[in-house]
Order: structure tokens, then sequence, then C-alpha cells
């Protein structure tokens, strides 16, 4: 395997390590020490590199500019190596992604069955890490290419899941401190007498996907519960802004007075509708919509405006909650920023994160993003109810839909 111009034999040493994302933190030790890039090294010694658990999760972070990929246990370098992107015409998206396949062998189903060895997909269109040649310029169809020690090696540090950040700069994770970011919660605390009658209760919480997989695991505190090692997967992103015409009409509806469809165009029976609503409501007749209007056809209708932002989860590719919170300031940029737990023990009560900004800081820092998140007292119980070690919280402006479906975890494409 090439580090930054030297060649060092990993195979050999990297058999002894486990081949699941739980290595030991004397591996590590001797990996980070073996593998990282001087630059990291230098770092290392002089105690820079932030705070890494012996247990906290990889994360794979690309380069398209640089031609490199760097794994971090944690926000510790462990290895890097120089890699080839998608040449002109082919270009390799920049973004989010996950681990979604894992093959020892496996053979280009586009490109006249190109071999594709230790293949790790990122997406089901085509885009992969795999064994390669690696000429030192982009020259592939799209997938990033890794010399053939570091990517058995790479293959078998890996799980399914694990997350895959594509940038056109180099982008370093680091130790992230905010209120914003869940923590866990103790299974036997008062929190977990929430019910699904509750969540239906509060306008934050109705929506949940599938109710039942986030009630509070049941049983003593000593007993793990069965998802504790299935790491979440989070996604915020804002709600297409509320059409307040067509919200008013339907409520006026509702209420009796015939408003017309709700299009959004307030013609002529909208106008009657408001008109004879003031009327019962000793409110001026104008026919107008004013604030003063607004605010009481909500009341009455007792019509909670919704939150400006939507909070989805996904365990092992599957959605299992949805709940709405709020942005600050929704119209202005936001881009996109990966936070991840750090590892922490059953029972314990809070965890660190890390966070990097996966498309530079333009828009603003991982730490401005969540300092305009906020969520309600209710649905941060139920995250810490569901926290478990690695999950991860993604906040963006980006649409996640295309290439979110069957078997993936939320992809984000920047570019």
């Amino acid at each position: 395997m090439h580090v930054h111009g030297s060649t060092i034999k990993t195979s050999t040493f990297l058999t002894g390590i486990s081949r699941s994302a739980r290595i030991s933190a004397a591996a590590l030790a001797v990996a980070a020490s073996l593998m990282a890039p001087a630059a990291a090294r230098d770092k290392q010694a002089a105690g820079n590199t932030g705070t890494a658990t012996d247990n906290a999760p990889l994360q794979m972070m690309v380069s398209l500019k640089e031609q490199r990929i760097n794994v971090y246990r944690g926000t510790e370098l462990v290895t890097s190596s120089p890699i080839s992107s998608g040449k002109t015409g082919h270009a390799t998206p920049t973004g989010v992604f996950s681990i979604l396949e894992k093959r020892r062998k496996h053979f280009s189903n586009l490109y006249d069955d190109a071999p594709m060895p230790f293949m790790q997909r990122l997406t089901w269109s085509g885009v992969a890490l795999h064994e390669g040649r690696v000429p030192g310029y982009p020259a592939s169809h799209g997938c990033i290419r890794l010399p053939r020690a570091f990517a058995q090696d790479l293959f078998g540090l890996t799980e399914r899941g694990l997350h895959v950040v594509v940038t056109q700069d180099e982008a370093v994770p680091h130790m992230v401190y905010s209120a914003a970011l869940p923590q866990p919660i103790a299974v036997g605390s008062t929190v977990a007498s929430l019910s699904p009658k509750m969540i239906e209760a509060d306008p934050a919480l109705r929506g949940s996907i599938e109710t039942g997989s986030i009630q509070p695991d049941v049983g003593t505190a000593n007993e793990i519960p069965e998802n504790f090692n299935q790491p979440l997967r989070m996604i915020v992103t804002p709600r297409a802004p509320e059409n307040q015409i067509k919200t008013l009409q339907r409520l006026l509806g509702q209420m009796g007075f015939d408003a017309g469809p709700a299009d959004g165009v307030a013609g002529r029976k909208t106008r009657a509708a408001i008109e004879s609503y003031q009327e019962g409501a000793d409110l001026p007749v104008t026919g107008r919509i004013t604030d003063g209007l607004v605010r009481s056809v909500y009341a009455d209708a007792g019509y909670v405006t919704p939150t400006n932002a939507v909070l989805r989860i996904r365990r092992k590719f599957k959605d299992i909650y949805e709940a709405g919170v709020t942005l600050k300031e929704p119209a202005a940029p936001i881009g996109t920023h990966v936070f991840t737990a750090l590892g922490f023990e059953h029972g314990a009560t809070r965890t660190e994160w890390m966070g990097v900004a996966a498309e530079g800081t333009e828009s603003g820092t991982p730490e401005e993003a969540l300092a305009r998140l906020e969520i309600s007292e209710p649905v941060r119980r139920e995250l810490g109810q569901m926290l478990t070690p690695g999950s991860s919280l993604i906040i963006t402006d980006r649409s996640f839909a295309r290439n979110t479906g069957l078997g993936t975890d939320f992809v984000v494409i920047t570019k």
C-alpha cells in the first residue's frame, strides 16, 4: 500500500486484526503509528488530534482534488491511500454515502464485466470502492479505485452501513460540542414511560413511521437492547414552505365555511367564506387574509403550525421514525454536515460527537448548523432512548430523495 509516496506492506499486519468494526485499541495504535502520514503522526505526538474512544466508529473521507482516501476512527487517522476517481465525463459524485454491499469478487454490470475485486458499493447506480489501477489521476468510470493491498485490507476493516464522505477538497472530522446533539438515556429512567399515545398527542412526534420500533426497551438496566449494535442514520432537512392560503381554505371548510377547493387561490368563494367567518367571530368583515385572521382561524380549528423541518431515522436501511423539528432562519443556506456519535457503553448517559462539513463551510460550519437546530424535549427523549454507538446525524438543505430507497441509508449528493 502506498502512503504519501512510501510503500508499506500491510496485509500481513492487518490479517490478525478483527474483521469487524471493533478493532482493539492496541491494534489501532500500531496501525496509526505505522500507516498515518507523517503530518498526522506529528499532530498525534503533539496531542492535537482530538478525542477518540477505543470503540469509536470508522469513517472514510475521500478527496477528489487530492485523489486520496483517509480512514478515521473517531478523529484519529488510521490509514490513508491514493485513489483514482472518475475521469472527465464520468465524474465521481460528491456527497454522503454508506457501504451498501460488499463482494470480494465482483464484475461490472455496466462495463463489459470488468473485474472489481473487493467491491464496496456506495450507490445502486454503479458507484463503488474497489481494487483497480491507480495511475495518479482520475481514470475510472465513476468508481473509486484503490491499490490492491489497500483494497484488500480495507475490505476486512469495514461493515455495511459504514459512512463514506466524498468531497472535492480534503475534509477532516473534528470533535463537536453542542446541546443540540442527542445524548443517550439509560433504560429505567423516568423518561422511559413515553408511550405511543403520548407520541400521538404531541404534534412534534406525529408521523412516526414505525411506532413499535421506537418504544423504550423493557427489562432491567443490565439488559442490552437487541439493536444496541445497530447505528441509527438520522437526517434533518427543511420542509417545503407551507401554503397559507391552502391551509386556510382547508380549515375553513372543516369548520363549515365553503371556501372552495384548497387550491391556494383566494378567489370569490374563499373571500366569501372569510367574510362569513369574520362576521361570526366578531372580526371586521373585510374578506382579506391578515395575520390576525390566520391566528384566529388556526386557534378555532385547533390547528398547530407545522415545524419547518423534518427529522427522519433509518436503521439497517429501513425507515423507523419521523418527527418535526425546527431550523432557525430556514431560508438561509445550510450546506451538508455529518455528525457521528462516538462509542459508549450500554447504560451511559453521555457520548461525544464528531462532525465534518461535507461540502466545505461556505454555508456555515457544522457548529453553526447545529446552533440553528431546535428539537423539542419529547423528541429529544425519544432520540435518547433510541441512540446507539456510531449513530450519525446529517443536517442538509439538499434533497436525499433521488438516491435514497430500499436497501440504502440516506444518500445526499452534493455535486
